[in-house]
């Protein structure tokens, strides 16, 4: 796999040595998200590889080449969501007719889909009713809406990608052998992972669940995490057209150091991906490499960061500790 280029530094789209002195967003936005809008990173997009910042214009100029482009996200951030379909649009603008693939939708809804699609290939509220999205665990529909219908209004196919939620269950139950065994070795489940690698998702995994999951469950939840990734890679290698994809998914689903990015590399050697990671901004964090060390990596592991305000959100470890914490005696 070839990574996607940073557009020849975009293409010297009017940065130039300036760009290193974090220029203005190029568009000025209204955001949903109302906290910390006066953050001095907020709209801007930063080019890993090229260390530097660039515009929008740059940005959507540099999905169009890339055969993958892996879009990230909160889930339950609408500010992100309505970037996304701008990239989406990019691609479509440019005369392109990649699959739009989405983490929250399982394989066995494939059909549903394709069947909503058929019927009604521009209805959007339709497809979220034929494949029962308000019962499937995810944020609102509205959240999503901008996408699909980005998708639609192209008459783009759409791919679900991910694992369903009854076999990720039984992985973390039963191990590798709880997938049928064509499956299991097609996303290569059976292979060692590099120690570095399983160190670092386990210790991401333990901080997500604020440090109260047993440790006995970090590795058969790393196996479920690398699974729902690798499945994520096989559906776009083996459903797509030639115009390529795009992915919907979880920023943590994007990382080029290990997720879907390192299967589709394991996997396919001679073909582009752009990860675009959609960031909210901390006010502990003011410039683009102190989000490395918050995503747990001596580098940003994405291609490009689109930075966004941030939504309130509660002690997310506070439910966990008090599920967890030992009654009184």
């Amino acid at each position: 796999m070839t990574r996607a280029p940073p557009l020849l530094l975009a293409l010297a789209l009017s940065t130039g040595c300036a760009g290193r002195q974090a220029p203005a967003p190029s568009e000025v936005r209204t955001w949903t998200a109302t906290l910390y809008q006066d953050h001095p990173l907020v709209g801007r997009i930063w080019d890993v590889a090229g260390g530097r910042f660039v515009d929008e214009s740059a940005l959507r100029a540099a999905v169009i080449p890339a055969r993958f482009v892996l879009l990230g996200e909160r889930h339950d951030q609408p500010d992100h969501h309505r970037l996304q379909a701008e990239l989406v649009r990019a691609k479509t603008d440019a005369g392109q007719h990649p699959a739009l693939a989405f983490e929250m939708l399982d394989v066995t809804q494939q059909p549903a889909v394709d069947a909503a699609l058929r019927e009604h290939p521009e209805d959007v509220a339709g497809l979220a009713k034929a494949v029962d999205w308000d019962h499937g665990g995810w944020p609102a529909f509205s959240l999503y809406q901008p996408v699909f219908s980005a998708g639609l209004q192209a008459h783009l196919p759409i791919i679900a990608a991910n694992l369903p939620r009854a076999q990720v269950r039984e992985l973390v139950m039963k191990g590798p052998e709880a997938l049928p065994a064509d499956l299991r070795a097609r996303l290569e489940l059976d292979a060692p992972v590099p120690e570095a690698e399983a160190k670092a998702v386990r210790e991401e995994l333990d901080r997500s669940h604020c440090g109260q999951l047993p440790a006995r469950m970090l590795e058969p939840m790393a196996l479920a995490q690398r699974a729902r990734d690798a499945m994520m890679a096989d559906r776009l290698l083996e459903t797509v057209p030639a115009d390529g994809a795009v992915l919907i998914t979880g920023n943590g689903h994007v990382r080029e150091d290990r997720a879907v990015p390192a299967h589709l590399e394991r996997r396919a050697k001679d073909v582009t991906v752009l990860s675009v990671a959609l960031l909210e901004v901390s006010p502990e964090a003011l410039t683009p490499q102190d989000y490395a060390a918050l995503a747990g990596a001596s580098s940003l592991p994405y291609d490009y960061v689109w930075f966004t305000p941030a939504l309130p959100e509660d002690d997310p470890c506070k439910e966990l500790r008090q599920r967890n914490a030992k009654p009184k005696e």
